[in-house]
């Protein structure tokens, strides 16, 4: 009998985490709390793209090092986790319209919090792009994707929940976070543990510290796949990891 996967929601930050005892540590531990799934589908904010488009899926096709300015060894960093063309067969069983399929690797969004979460990279993956940023819209496809964890594929949104990157001026891990980070990471905390879905889709006029806290949306936009994949009514979303990276909310959730 399969086990049903969870949804996930996360925040991946810069390959630096990697060496954050902290936070590196909290994504290994969840890692650990979780049975391994028969495959992983991700969806990062690094990857916009429609119409609605899957990564590689045949072996062999290098990473995506999306990132300038860092230590020369994150551009020599590896994942070689297994391809997934029957999960890619089923996505587009599911969507009922047209996907293109890449020869693309994962990128950082992807295979940064993957490397902490399972760290073997054993288990299948692949990735989509996110065709729109119309909350709505994602929300459904979230919801068209939803079996899927009946069939022991973890669904995964991977984001940042706060990422006012203009507005930063203490770049130290432990920085205090500005007051539009901790207003938006409080607000947006309340209203998922009120499975309050058409607030958040309203995020741009409800949510405070808008728009320092998502001046451009898409490490926001992942967390409407997640939500919709999670079909909220079951439970509500149970945070796993919260406190503040660089001044960022890195809140992360899952729906068992």
């Amino acid at each position: 009998m399969t086990t049903k996967a969870p949804a996930l929601y996360i925040g991946h930050g810069a390959p630096p985490l990697l060496d954050d005892p902290v936070w590196g540590g909290e994504l290994s531990a969840w890692g650990k709390s979780l049975l391994k799934p028969k495959a992983i589908l991700i969806v990062s904010a690094h990857w916009e793209s429609a119409p609605l488009s899957l990564s590689a899926t045949e072996p062999g096709v290098p990473l995506i090092y999306d990132f300038g300015g860092f230590a020369p060894k994150y551009y020599q960093l590896q994942y070689p986790a297994p391809v997934a063309p029957e999960l890619a067969a089923r996505i587009k069983a599911l969507i009922g319209e047209p996907i293109v399929e890449h020869r693309r690797g994962l990128d950082h969004g992807a295979y940064v919090p993957l490397m902490k979460l399972y760290p073997e990279a054993d288990v299948p993956v692949i990735q989509m792009s996110i065709p729109t940023f119309d909350p709505e819209k994602l929300f459904a496809l979230g919801q068209k994707l939803a079996p899927l964890r009946d069939e022991g594929v973890m669904i995964i949104g991977s984001g940042f929940l706060t990422h006012g990157l203009p507005f930063i001026r203490d770049w130290t891990i432990n920085a205090t976070p500005p007051g539009w980070s901790t207003e938006f990471d409080i607000w947006a905390k309340e209203a998922l543990e009120r499975g309050a879905v058409d607030e958040l889709m309203n995020y741009k006029s409800l949510a405070p510290g808008m728009p320092y806290a998502h001046p451009t949306v898409e490490h926001f936009a992942p967390i409407f796949i997640t939500l919709g994949a999670a079909t909220v009514a079951e439970q509500a979303p149970e945070t796993t990891i919260d406190g503040y990276w660089m001044g960022l909310s890195k809140r992360s959730f899952q729906v068992a």
